[in-house]
């Protein structure tokens, strides 16, 4: 629809049409450089995209040499909700053609970081991601949301029952669906259901220690969906 020059002018002045052009909700800039950089896979190439957030793209930062020399391509973003990974998904992990996602989300949408959000809204996500993957022939690793009892920059949330529940629903729909459930949370999570200082200081960031914990459970998640 063409704007006529005095409601564009109106709109201009309001600053409503430049806010909309200078937004990237999702981010998708983050990435754009890297992406068309990155070759196709080869033939025999097992490609695997980590989708997430902050915990993703901090595994990298903390222990680059778990993905050294390794077919994993890192795209996580800090602070993402599953709204904003489901407008990139495309970019960041359908077209780069990988043979398996990995799939990691959910604790910013319970913290509110894009607005409220229902357990239900946040597998509808989930959900829909898994589903793009499906229909391109990419295999699904949907990973537990990570424990946490609290959030430093958002306190007084109670995310430690919220992110058992979302887990219950994860878990369920992987079983009904054929894809694989990566159970982080078991391995991780102390006696309130949080994460203990060992695995993250803050409580949500996984220290070396923790990312250690999570390597051959993502690794043999990673082999059965191969084989799955």
């Amino acid at each position: 629809m063409k704007l006529k020059p005095t409601l564009l002018a109106l709109l201009m002045g309001l600053g409503i049409i430049n806010g909309i052009k200078g937004q990237d909700w999702p981010n998708l800039s983050e990435f754009q450089d890297a992406n068309a950089k990155l070759a196709k896979p080869a033939a025999n190439e097992n490609r695997v995209v980590f989708m997430g957030n902050s915990i993703t793209i901090g595994w990298i930062n903390s222990r680059p040499e778990f993905f050294a020399n390794k077919p994993y391509v890192n795209r996580g973003i800090s602070g993402q909700t599953t709204p904003q990974m489901l407008v990139r998904f495309r970019q960041d992990v359908v077209d780069l053609e990988p043979r398996v996602i990995v799939l990691l989300a959910g604790t910013n949408d319970i913290a509110g970081n894009t607005g409220p959000s229902t357990l239900e809204m946040i597998m509808d996500n989930i959900k829909s991601m898994a589903d793009i993957a499906e229909a391109n022939n990419i295999k699904v690793v949907l990973s537990s949301t990570l424990p946490a009892f609290d959030y430093t920059w958002k306190p007084g949330m109670e995310p430690a029952q919220k992110i058992v529940e979302l887990n219950k629903m994860i878990k369920a729909f992987a079983e009904k669906k054929g894809h694989i459930y990566l159970d982080y949370f078991s391995a991780l999570a102390d006696e309130r259901n949080g994460l203990p200082k060992k695995y993250a200081k803050d409580g949500v960031h996984p220290t070396v220690e923790g990312y250690k914990v999570m390597e051959p459970l993502v690794e043999e998640a990673i082999a059965q969906a191969l084989n799955n």
